[in-house]
């Protein structure tokens, strides 16, 4: 059978127990086990004779076997081998008086035991490294790691020095010395799981690569699913090219492993890229990676396909943009109703938007796609620079999608950009004395300009609004629901999934015409009964909520690509920004709008009762001077386990102190139940478990009994509650009725009600920083004071603590976003984690690695202006491929 990188585990492994158990871990075919890298490698083993062991540390010497034995274990069945091995060559070079021991086996299986015999023999050489230990006053090791060394020539009767000849048996090494350093070699470490350990991991990985090399050989019964042992030995050696000499010439000798996996394995990276980096090739890498002679190897080997994945990573972004700029894109040379709109804001735009409108204005007007990434803090006024595009793709005889993530923000959406609208006629242009006290950020503002603006003699075709959500935006004269909102100048189409389909069939009808407008959508935009024939802009808000696949399904609807501006929120940092949007042109606004107070965060201890009843007095205080407040939990109910932690809910400790003994007493009942209720604090290898999460259901039934909110109405909002309900209770939540809302983190994203100024965040040392940044920024939202409370159950001085005070210092995204990067890795914070571990970077640390990232960018560019197909790099253009494949790895979806 020919072994490729793209052979399956499971046709070249017969334990399926094992096969499933590297499927667990991601890896399905051969060359996912050898991308499956160790975190670290274990330090080498020391040389030790018997007598100099110690018990409980790892040791390696070399032995002859005395004796050797199997055992039935009738009551536990299976068997149990013994063999007594004796050091006393070995103990000779070593200056010490030899020594015996006994090493011990066990397994179920009879076939394992017989292979296992056999390499046991009496008067067999093996080389052994294990954890020795005492029984019955012997020295002893259990399931040691073994390797047989091949017997010298001698007489003719096939002894030589009490060496017995096997020849049915392939040993593991030519000598003792040879052993040795094979044996007490560092070894890889791996990230197990409880279905398969490192060793073993290790040693499949070591299985498929002597197969790719054409040496490798099939144990009998899977002998190695028993215990850890050595494989055939893996005799690394340079490959012509490669730039360097082996570490150890002795120990390469045999490079028969090495040669046939280069001819199995060839080269990604160019050959001059590979020189003048000191790369080692790429199959030389791996076995130093998975079989490394000394930890300089291995490091260096790390660090070869580090650079590769950063190269493979960069020449994939740089070709996407070079290809972008091969298709036809509808120009929008139209700015005259965008320069309109600027100029009827009630609100003078910041440095930054204008800078970035410009941009964005120059990109639209070429006859390729733009392809814009936008990023900007919280309340920085995207949605502004947002609008300003599509009235320029509008007023250029086109349409425009903007894409949101949820019905709740396309709604708000929907109506600030129709009361944006209204108002580029009715405000006057000239010097107004109150545009400096208007938020260009908030919507009510916007809302009350454009009302105070509209004619009342045209009132029934234009829109009327008195909040952004709680009337879902603009309505018909009929009042009908439908999504269409006339202006005067361009409509505004709403289509949400969860329209009625009288309403949704009217504006995929609006949409189909290839009218001038501006969509605002969720999801829905992705489906196929959408159509936009006119599509010259697709803005995609909060682009980490959407996967490319998404993308993508917009951009090739029509034969003519439109252009992409995509928005995040969530901070990026720059070094990030380049590995994975690359193939975007970057702006960022960093500059917030005048008006904007500082949020106060504190940090809130929960079993601090004394600073949890202050903390809930001084929201009282602000809900009645007319203001709301969040309060944020990470569960539903006790029956939701969409995180995967515990399921019950926490009982808080907010003891208010105010002599109340009944509330004592229920605080003492709710935490005895919750006790009785959560899993041991001890799971089964002894680590504690962490405490259970709060749920949205428990928290309001427990607040709205304090006496702090005595009067106060709550509500609560979560992903399962339905379209209608999401609406009313912002609704209400805005004008007051329930001035206080306990939800999950659907409130994120674009929820954007100006009184909010109290914002409480339970479980806060369980999430990210980034989206703690985000979750903060949904108060203070309406110039005046505000405060976010983080509740945490941290340990003092522990890893999540320093990440809530990094929260609680700055309100800087970017400084919050390379302290995210750094806490947590690349792969949570941009998604890889989340979406299943999905990533075509294994190795590469965008925060670390920038200059590596910077020189893989640069000779990148360099080859494909000279070979933009990579033609000439037939390999390269296959890794490439592979790494696009899925899109996955571009952006990811969370």
């Amino acid at each position: 059978m020919s072994i490729t990188l793209n052979t399956t585990m499971s046709s070249i492994m017969t334990n399926k127990r094992r096969v499933g158990a590297l499927k667990s871990l991601g890896v399905v075919t051969v060359g996912d086990a050898l991308t499956y890298y160790p975190f670290r490698v274990a330090d080498p083993v020391p040389l030790r004779a018997l007598r100099e062991a110690r018990i409980g540390e790892r040791m390696a010497f070399s032995a002859s076997v005395r004796s050797m034995r199997v055992v039935p274990m009738n009551v536990r069945r299976g068997y149990r081998l013994e063999a007594v091995v004796d050091d006393g060559d070995f103990a000779v070079s070593r200056h010490v008086a030899g020594a015996a021991a006994r090493l011990v086996f066990f397994s179920y299986k009879k076939q394992y035991v017989d292979w296992l015999s056999m390499r046991l023999r009496s008067g067999a050489i093996v080389v052994i490294a294990g954890e020795p230990s005492e029984f019955n006053g012997q020295l002893q090791f259990t399931h040691p790691e073994i390797m047989t060394v091949a017997p010298g020539s001698g007489p003719a009767d096939g002894e030589y020095s009490g060496v017995v000849q096997m020849s049915a048996l392939k040993y593991d090494a030519d000598t003792v010395e040879a052993g040795l350093r094979r044996i007490s070699r560092p070894r890889p470490v791996y990230h197990a799981s409880s279905r398969i350990s490192s060793e073993h991991i290790h040693e499949s990985i070591v299985q498929c690569i002597e197969l790719l090399a054409g040496t490798g050989q099939d144990l009998p019964g899977d002998a190695a699913t028993e215990a850890p042992q050595t494989m055939k030995p893996m005799e690394d050696g340079g490959i012509s090219g490669a730039g360097t000499a082996p570490a150890d010439a002795e120990s390469r000798s045999g490079n028969a492993v090495a040669v046939g996996l280069a001819r199995a394995i060839p080269d990604v990276l160019p050959e001059s890229v590979r020189e003048s980096n000191h790369l080692l090739h790429r199959a030389e890498a791996f076995l130093a990676i998975h079989d490394p002679l000394n930890t300089a190897d291995f490091k260096r080997a790390i660090g070869t396909m580090r650079y590769e994945e950063a190269f493979v990573s960069q020449t994939a972004l740089l070709q996407s943009r070079s290809n972008v700029r091969k298709d036809a894109a509808l120009p929008c040379a139209g700015v005259a109703l965008r320069d309109r709109f600027i100029e009827s804001l009630p609100f003078p735009l910041t440095g930054g938007q204008r800078e970035i409108i410009d941009d964005i204005g120059v990109d639209m007007a070429r006859e390729y796609p733009m392809q814009r990434l936008l990023q900007g803090e919280v309340g920085s006024g995207k949605t502004v620079v947002a609008v300003a595009a599509m009235l320029q793709a509008a007023g250029s005889g086109h349409q425009a999608v903007l894409v949101a993530p949820t019905q709740v923000l396309a709604e708000q959406h929907h109506a600030t950009i129709s009361a944006m609208l209204c108002a580029i006629d009715g405000v006057e242009t000239g010097d107004d004395p109150s545009r400096d006290a208007l938020s260009p950020n908030d919507p009510a503002d916007l809302i009350k300009a454009a009302e105070s603006a509209a004619d009342d003699g045209d009132a029934k075709g234009r829109t009327a609004v008195k909040h952004p959500v709680k009337h879902s935006g603009a309505r018909r004269g009929k009042q009908d629901g439908a999504a269409h909102a006339n202006t005067r100048h361009v409509p505004v189409i709403l289509l949400t999934g969860g329209m009625k389909l009288a309403a949704r069939r009217r504006a995929l009808a609006l949409a189909a015409s290839g009218d001038p407008c501006i969509i605002v959508a969720t999801h829905a935009a992705f489906s196929k009964t959408f159509q936009a024939p006119n599509l010259a802009l697709v803005v995609i808000d909060e682009q980490h909520r959407f996967g490319v696949e998404q993308r993508e399904s917009l951009r090739t609807k029509n034969d003519v690509v439109p252009h992409l501006l995509v928005m995040t929120a969530t901070p990026i940092p720059r070094t990030a920004a380049m590995t994975w949007f690359g193939d975007l042109d970057i702006s960022w606004l960093t500059e917030l709008p005048g008006g904007r107070k500082p949020i106060r965060t504190f940090i809130v201890p929960e079993d601090d009762g004394r600073m949890m009843g202050s903390m809930f007095a001084h929201i009282r205080g602000r809900i009645d001077a007319g203001e709301r407040a969040y309060v944020v939990c990470p569960r539903i109910d006790a029956d939701d386990e969409s995180d995967g932690d515990d399921d019950t809910s926490g009982a808080l400790q907010i003891g208010v102190y105010d002599d109340s003994d009944a509330y004592r007493r229920e605080s003492a009942a709710a935490a005895a139940n919750t006790a009785a209720s959560a899993p041991s604090q001890e799971d089964g290898d002894g680590a504690p478990s962490r405490p259970p999460l709060h749920s949205v259901a428990e928290i309001e039934r427990r607040l709205s009994s304090l006496p702090q909110f005595r009067g106060v109405r709550f509500a609560t909002l979560t992903g399962r509650d339905d379209d209608a309900t999401k609406q009313q209770v912002m609704a209400d939540f805005a004008d007051g009725a329930t001035p206080v809302l306990v939800a999950t983190t659907v409130i994120e994203v674009g929820v954007d009600v100006p009184q909010a100024s109290c914002i409480v965040i339970f479980d806060a040392d369980r999430y990210g920083l980034s989206q703690l940044h985000q979750l903060r920024g949904r108060v203070g939202r309406g110039g005046t004071d505000s405060w976010a409370f983080l509740i945490s159950r941290a340990e003092d001085g522990g890893p999540a603590q320093q990440r809530l005070q990094v929260i609680q210092g700055t309100l800087d995204g970017a400084q919050i976003a390379q302290a995210d990067l750094e806490f947590r890795g690349a792969g949570d914070v941009l998604g890889d984690a989340q979406s299943g571990g999905k990533s075509g970077l294994k190795l590469l640390r965008v925060v670390k690695d920038v200059k590596i990232i910077a020189d893989a960018r640069e000779r990148a560019g360099r080859l494909l202006a000279d070979d933009p197909d990579l033609s000439g790099e037939v390999e390269l253009a296959g890794a490439v491929l592979d790494f696009t494949r899925g899109n996955e790895t571009f952006l990811t979806s969370s």
